[in-house]
């Protein structure tokens, strides 16, 4: 495919499945181009860069932040490395997409958002579900539930690594040294969304559940808004068999999956339930690709989006000061 010569043309930080993942979607739309990728090791970004086709290759950061072909970078690497890289990324005149969960805490996302706007480059969080056209869909429904009355959004996913861990292998996913949680990886979608709908809650009660070695493996979250209680429900250690529901006093609308949607349902109280019009994508990271695109061709420095980065971020402080969950990058800085 021809790729636009406007096109953002992005360097890719780690070479994991989600990397996977963006790259994909970025040969699916005009507006963004890979150019480069930096790995720690030679010869995994040799593999990623043959793979997707990509023409440069770092193990270097400060190498790779210096190319003159590159306009932004992709953060895909452990959630503690975040802050360091972005603000690094930052002075050096580089837009960041930075993949969930931004920040370990709300101080360094702060410190990212405030050298973003020095350096006059875009910060945005890759939250696949607040660009996905399912969200509009979804705010268009809770016109149809009425006044809402409860709401219950869920996602509960077995992880793919988490055999291994029982196995007695911990791989980087359950390792909180590096700032990974439950709630940092699931629950940070849900509680996204939950802003982008509704805000910052009045308060917050959270419980959570841990591994053998210290690792937040589940949790549920109540949050309390003036007019209607918010459930949230997390987990990488179980599976989601039930949809989110926003309850309404005329019905309710159910989501599927609030990470990549693909039904939404408004179910009347009296009458049939009705599918809402929604044609998901095979791979919603375009979404997330497509804004983050528009927002450097306009130069919106300080956009929406960051504000639902700083609510999520408060209500992850809150509920890992409720459990206990710390982290080694806590103490830096």
């Amino acid at each position: 495919m021809a790729l636009d010569k406007k096109a953002v043309r992005i360097g890719i930080v780690g070479t994991n499945f989600v990397s996977d993942w963006l790259a994909e979607a970025a040969v699916q739309i005009n507006e963004t181009e890979i150019v480069s990728v930096y790995s720690r090791a030679r010869e995994t970004g040799d593999a990623f860069a043959a793979k997707h086709r990509i023409p440069a290759v770092y193990t270097d950061y400060d190498a790779f932040l210096a190319d003159p072909d590159m306009d932004a970078v992709y953060l895909a690497s452990p959630n503690f490395a975040h802050c360091a890289q972005a603000v690094a990324a930052a002075n050096a005149g580089k837009h960041i997409l930075c993949e969930k969960v931004i920040a370990t805490n709300l101080r360094e996302f702060e410190a990212m958002r405030a050298a973003a706007a020095e350096n006059r480059v875009v910060l945005m969080e890759a939250m696949r579900p607040l660009y996905d056209p399912a969200l509009s869909v979804i705010r268009q429904g809770l016109e149809q539930v009425g006044p809402i009355r409860s709401v219950s959004l869920e996602y509960c996913q077995y992880s793919s690594r988490y055999d291994k861990f029982l196995g007695g292998q911990v791989l980087n996913a359950f390792d909180p040294t590096l700032s990974n949680a439950a709630v940092m990886d699931i629950g940070v979608y849900c509680i996204a969304v939950c802003a982008a709908l509704f805000g910052k809650p009045l308060s917050l009660t959270a419980h959570s559940s841990f591994l053998s070695n210290g690792f937040e493996g589940c949790g549920e979250v109540q949050l309390v808004y003036p007019d209607h209680p918010v459930r949230i429900a997390y987990s990488k250690v179980s599976e989601s068999v039930t949809p989110s529901v926003i309850q309404g006093e005329k019905g309710s609308l159910t989501v599927d999956k609030i990470s990549m949607p693909h039904s939404i349902v408004f179910c009347p109280y009296r009458g049939e339930p009705q599918p809402l019009s929604y044609a998901p994508a095979e791979n919603n990271m375009v979404f997330e690709l497509a804004q983050f695109a528009r927002l450097v061709g306009e130069g919106a420095v300080d956009h929406p989006g960051l504000q639902i980065s700083a609510a999520q971020m408060q209500i992850i402080q809150q509920i890992r000061h409720q459990n206990g969950i710390v982290f080694p990058a806590d103490d830096n800085g």
